[in-house]
């Protein structure tokens, strides 16, 4: 198994190298028994070929970022967790992370094969080598999306300068469209976002992490002035945003999301795992219940293949703020 590991370039022009270490041993002696050229007698024991496990363990564990409440989406994977046993022919497992880290720590660890996560998330992910990315997403005649801030309808906050002082929600720390994005657009408008997403010393405003839900879910509450978040957890069914809001700011143009693979899986598992999903049918997108326009389908509708350079556009608004791969441990 080899594994690759060539990271697109960055301003500081940065890059990380996988390291693949073997061992040998050398067997040449014959005091074992023998006819003292090395080849063996009726004698000696034979010496037992290792099996490989597929996908380290026999199974395959497909990670699934917190972006919505668990029960949705298992709901919505079940037909994905289907598809992947049939086409491996392993039994795949779902496990929901607490977060974009947990993601990314279990697949570069080898516990985690196959996720869903974010491009920020999957660019620093490819950049500590603990993961690879194999497809980018489609969704709403689109491969791109958008990240927005915003708040409730009534609000005083009229332009991003108002949340001076104000509490703010953000999704994960690692999300595109809810952090990196955010935080871009509020630097970007003049406000001090001190070393954010990291540490909020120095910051203007008072940021907390969560995740899509739960940051435009504190905002329905009154419990912030504003959220940032991926647009597509404002709105609702008609795809327009719900009532009672209003966005205050809006970046448009970012790559969606990734599915990424972990580097430990050998290069025949990664091209299977990525084939299966190109070559699933349309009804793998429609959830549990099958059926297609209902609760449980998927936010996208197919997929294409792809590498970390078609994130790059994330990698350089990271650039910008100065944020470092460190974050994944924080």
């Amino acid at each position: 198994m080899t594994k690759r590991r060539n990271f697109i370039k960055t301003a500081g022009g940065l890059g990380v190298a996988g390291l693949l270490a073997g061992c040998t041993s050398d067997n040449n002696d014959n005091s074992g028994g023998g006819d003292g050229d090395g080849t063996p007698t009726a004698t000696d024991e034979p010496t037992a070929t290792p099996t490989e496990v597929p996908y380290n363990d026999g199974r395959l564990t497909f990670y699934m970022s917190p972006s919505e409440p668990q029960q949705l989406m298992e709901s919505q994977y079940a037909p994905v967790k289907s598809h992947l046993e049939e086409e491996t022919g392993v039994q795949t497992r779902l496990n929901y992370a607490a977060g974009y880290s947990a993601v990314l720590q279990s697949l570069g660890g080898g516990s985690g094969d196959v996720a869903e996560t974010g491009p920020f998330a999957a660019a620093l992910g490819v950049k500590e080598d603990r993961c690879d990315v194999a497809l980018q997403r489609y969704a709403y005649g689109s491969w791109e999306y958008s990240s927005v801030i915003v708040t409730q309808e009534g609000s005083d906050i009229e332009s991003l300068s108002d949340l001076e002082g104000e509490r703010v929600a953000f999704a994960d720390r690692l999300s595109a469209s809810g952090a990196l994005f955010p935080l871009y657009m509020l630097k970007e408008a003049g406000l001090n976002i001190g070393d954010l997403p990291t540490d909020s010393a120095g910051a203007n405003f008072t940021p907390q992490f969560s995740s899509h839900a739960e940051a435009f879910a504190a905002l329905e509450r009154g419990q912030v002035a504003a959220a940032g978040v991926g647009k597509f957890i404002t709105l609702n069914d008609a795809r327009e945003l719900k009532d009672g809001f209003r966005y205050v700011e809006t970046y448009d143009g970012i790559p969606r999301a990734p599915v990424i693979v972990s580097p430990e899986l050998s290069d025949e598992e990664k091209s299977e795992v990525t084939q299966a999903f190109l070559d699933a049918p349309d009804s793998v997108y429609y959830g549990e219940d099958g059926e297609e326009g209902t609760d449980d389908d998927l936010w996208f509708s197919d997929v294409r293949e792809a590498s970390v350079e078609d994130y790059q556009p994330v990698v350089d608004v990271a650039t910008e703020l100065g944020i470092s791969a460190e974050l994944l441990d924080g």
